[in-house]
């Protein structure tokens, strides 16, 4: 049997050029934009009297909004749904800037905000 000559296109999985900013990867239809848009609209003044300070430091509470009213319209509900998706799903990666809030925190955050 005669093989022909099989050509397959390069890739490699080791250093792999990635946009420069992480949204170009997200279709942009997609809901996190708007959540982003959303909630960079909030005045910082409306977060601030839920936090006392002192202690250690908190993550930002724009930040967990985001992740928060995302996972919503994607029906995740559960704290510890979203804190998985943290690590798989590119939309709330990059609505939480690449950190990764434990399921603790995120419910702390739901019940005290």
């Amino acid at each position: 049997m005669k093989h022909h000559h099989v050509s397959f296109k390069e890739y490699t999985m080791d250093n792999l050029t990635l946009p420069s900013n992480i949204a170009d990867l997200i279709p942009s239809d997609n809901m996190a934009h708007v959540v982003h848009e959303m909630v960079e609209r909030i005045p910082m003044e409306t977060f601030l009297p839920y936090y006392k300070g002192g202690g250690t430091s908190s993550y930002h509470p724009k930040m967990m909004t985001k992740i928060i009213l995302y996972a919503y319209t994607q029906k995740m509900y559960h704290g510890r749904e979203i804190a998985r998706q943290l690590e798989v799903h590119l939309p709330l990666m990059w609505l939480s800037g690449f950190q990764k809030p434990d399921f603790r925190s995120i419910n702390r955050f739901r019940s005290e905000r």
